[in-house]
C-alpha cells in the first residue's frame, strides 16, 4: 500500500514517534507534540501527514493497533462530506435486504449513522470507535471511515476485506464542508475565504482532500476486486447503475427475480436524499461529539446538489481550485 506525501510538513518528532500504544495517558503526550492550528470548527493536528480533530486523534490511537480487520469485513470510506450518509444507507439496505422490510425498515427510524458504525471515533455512529461493540459484531460486519488509506491497519490489504470508497467533485465537497462546519463551529463561522484557502493549503479535517482520494484511487486500481472507487456525481446521475454495480461488488448482486420485482429500484427510492431527508429520524434529534460539539441530524442533509459550488464561491475561487486539483491529480488518471 503506498502512502503518498501529502504536501504539509511535520515536526521531526512526529516522524521519529515510536509505535502508539493502548494508554490513554501515552496518546495525550504524543498529541502534545504534534503540530496544531486553527480548524474550521475545532483545532486540527497533524498526524502522520494527515490534519485531524483533537478528539478524533486521541480515540485513533486508542484503537489503531487493537482493530483486527476480518476478510469478509466490508469498508465504506469517504472523505468529510462526500455522500458518507448517502453510502451508508446504500451499502445497508443492499446488505440487510432479506432481513428487513422496505415498508418497516430500520432506516425509516434511524439515521444512517445509527446503523453503519465508524472504526475511528464516536461521531454520528452510535457506537464509534467503540472496538468492543466493533469486534462482537457478527460477519460480515458493515464498517465506515473517514480516514485515508495511510492510517487504516495494513491488513484491509491483504486479509481479503472489501472497501467502497466514494469521493466528490473538490468544489461541491469544499461547499458542503463549509456549510457542515459552520453549523457546528461554536462562536461566529470561519469565512468561506478562509476557509477556501486552508482547503487549498491541505489543511481541512482528514485532508489534504488530494492525498484522501489518490490513495483509494490508486488501490482500487491495484486491488479492483477489492476496492471499488466511485463518485457522488455517478450517483446522483445513474443510482440505479451505482446501486446494482455496489451490491455486485459486495457479493450481494440483485437476482433476475428481484430485478423483475423491482427491489433494486426499492432501494434507490428509499435511499434518496429526498426520501432520508424527509424523515422525522432525519429531520430532529442529532448527537454530542466528544463533549464538545452537538451534531444536528438535519446538518447531515442540506441539498445534495452537483454544482452548488457556483452559488458560494465566485469564479475565481473554482478556477484556482481546479487547477490545483489538475496539478495533485495530473498522470492519476482521475479526473472530475
Amino acid at each position: 500500500m503506498e502512502q503518498l506525501q501529502s504536501g504539509t510538513e511535520e515536526s521531526s518528532e512526529n516522524s521519529q514517534q515510536p509505535a502508539p500504544i493502548s494508554s490513554e495517558s501515552y496518546s495525550d503526550n504524543l498529541i502534545a507534540t504534534l503540530p496544531t492550528r486553527e480548524g474550521w470548527s475545532t483545532p486540527l493536528t497533524l498526524f502522520k501527514h494527515c490534519w485531524l480533530r483533537a478528539h478524533v486523534l486521541k480515540n485513533f490511537l486508542l484503537v489503531q493497533d487493537n482493530f483486527k480487520p476480518r476478510s469478509d469485513d466490508i469498508i465504506l470510506a469517504t472523505h468529510p462530506k462526500c455522500g458518507t450518509t448517502w453510502l451508508k444507507a446504500i451499502a445497508f439496505v443492499i446488505t440487510n435486504r432479506s432481513r428487513y422490510a422496505f415498508a418497516d425498515h430500520p432506516l425509516l427510524k434511524k439515521n444512517p449513522h445509527k446503523v453503519v458504525t465508524i472504526i475511528e471515533a464516536k461521531f454520528i455512529s452510535e457506537h464509534g470507535g467503540d472496538l468492543d461493540y466493533i469486534e462482537s459484531l457478527p460477519s460480515p460486519r458493515l464498517l465506515a471511515t473517514h480516514l485515508p488509506l495511510s492510517l487504516l491497519p495494513p491488513t484491509v490489504s491483504t486479509v481479503g476485506c472489501r472497501i467502497v470508497y466514494l469521493c466528490r467533485e473538490p468544489k461541491d465537497a469544499f461547499t458542503s464542508m463549509w456549510h457542515f462546519d459552520s453549523r457546528i463551529r461554536k462562536g461566529d463561522p470561519i469565512s468561506l475565504e478562509k476557509a477556501f484557502t486552508m482547503f487549498c493549503e491541505g489543511c481541512s479535517s482528514f485532508g489534504p482532500f488530494w492525498d484522501h482520494y489518490l490513495q483509494y484511487w490508486k488501490e482500487s486500481l491495484a486491488r479492483p476486486q477489492e476496492v471499488l472507487f466511485l463518485k457522488y456525481e455517478e450517483i446522483k446521475c445513474d443510482p440505479l447503475m451505482v446501486v446494482r454495480k455496489t451490491a455486485s461488488f459486495l457479493g450481494f448482486p440483485f437476482t433476475k427475480e428481484e430485478e423483475s420485482a423491482g427491489v433494486d429500484k426499492e432501494v434507490v427510492r428509499l435511499c434518496s436524499f429526498k426520501v432520508l431527508s424527509n424523515l422525522d429520524t432525519n429531520k430532529t434529534g442529532g448527537v454530542e461529539r466528544a463533549g464538545m460539539i452537538f451534531i444536528e441530524h438535519s446538518s447531515l442533509f442540506r441539498k445534495g446538489e452537483v454544482g452548488d459550488w457556483a452559488n458560494n464561491m465566485s469564479n475565481e475561487m473554482g478556477e484556482k481550485l481546479d487547477m490545483l486539483v489538475e496539478e495533485k491529480f495530473k498522470g492519476s488518471g482521475l479526473k472530475f
